[in-house]
């Protein structure tokens, strides 16, 4: 079902009304790796390297999903797992997907995968600054459980900001 076009972003809504192809949502491998990076090193102050990608992909208690638009990679997820536990490494989306529910329907799919592995609840950390991640968890039941002040301080002296506040959040799968 397609939510009415008030609900979804006007990208979105223009997508839907060409008839284009939504972004693909797969397992991701090694193979990833290097786009894995350039996306992450587009979306954040220190981005990850290719050989740090490679490194946790090639993990088996890591899980990692993407959203593929042809060749292009348009997002990813990254979960390490710890007995009946993960957590969420880093959620990346490209620019030029972002407010198109991309996010959603990637989270949603990697959460699925994580409930299959027999995990009951998920954490991450967010910046409290960053509002549509923050909204996004929030609409999947994320819950604040603890904060890190200061956490992002690199982030914060880069922008010409303060230190920005890590929010730890949790949700359990059953």
């Amino acid at each position: 079902m397609i939510p009415p076009f008030f609900l979804i972003s006007p990208l979105a809504w223009l997508d839907w009304l060409l008839g284009l192809s939504a972004a693909a949502v797969s397992p991701a491998g090694t193979r990833d790796a290097e786009q894995f990076a350039v996306l992450h090193a587009a979306a954040f102050g220190r981005g990850w390297s290719a050989e740090e990608f490679e490194r946790l992909l090639i993990e088996r208690n890591v899980v990692a999903d993407r959203a593929m638009s042809g060749a292009r990679l348009a997002g990813f997820v990254i979960s390490r797992l710890a007995a009946d536990q993960a957590e969420i490494l880093s959620i990346t989306i490209a620019a030029s997907y972002r407010g198109r529910g991309l996010a959603r329907k990637l989270l949603d799919v990697h959460m699925r995968r994580l409930v299959a592995y027999g995990i009951n609840a998920v954490f991450l950390e967010v910046d409290e600054r960053n509002v549509p991640a923050c909204r996004l968890y929030a609409g999947f039941g994320f819950r604040e459980v603890g904060r890190r002040d200061s956490y992002y301080a690199d982030a914060g002296r880069e922008a010409g900001k303060e230190a920005g506040t890590a929010l730890v959040l949790r949700r359990d799968l059953v």
